[in-house]
């Protein structure tokens, strides 16, 4: 069985830099098990973020490909903070929000593109929690997708 640092090394991918805090907050937090990561957007490798609005400026493939940005920032506080996803136990829960307009409604195909990424990583038991994904009228600076989630550490 591969470790969740093998298994990102084989899907051939790239984290960009850990996103830092663009407010008052941190970007994760460790509560006895428990890892909590604030909402992260899409962040790209050169630091630039991809922008738009679904429905309007992108269609729904590329909102799937900007939520697996996200959750590549989300690895990589991960990574940045507790040094090695090996330690994550598994994904307990994601909240996906979805920058779109009124008369968009496939929110969780949208997400899908984290939550398929976090299954790839921690495997389909581990990586698989329980999720929200919704719509949102706009998000910080336009970004298409933000997401949270909580996950329990292997200590």
């Amino acid at each position: 069985m591969n470790t969740a640092e093998e298994n990102f090394a084989g899907l051939g991918l790239n984290l960009p830099p850990a996103p830092k805090p663009l407010g008052v907050y941190k970007p994760c937090l460790i509560d006895g098990k428990y890892l909590y990561l604030s909402g992260h957007g899409t962040v790209q490798a050169d630091g630039s973020l991809i922008i738009g609005r679904i429905g309007e400026d992108m269609d729904i493939e590329a909102g799937k490909m900007a939520a697996r940005q996200v959750g590549l920032a989300m690895l990589a506080t991960i990574k940045a903070n507790i040094g090695s996803l090996n330690k994550i136990k598994r994904v307990i829960k994601v909240l996906g929000m979805v920058n779109c307009t009124p008369d968009f409604e496939r929110h969780p195909y949208v997400i899908n593109g984290c939550s398929e990424l976090f299954a790839a990583v921690w495997g389909e038991e581990n990586g698989i929690g329980v999720r929200s994904a919704v719509g949102m009228g706009s998000l910080p600076d336009n970004i298409p997708v933000e997401i949270e989630a909580l996950f329990e550490l292997d200590i």
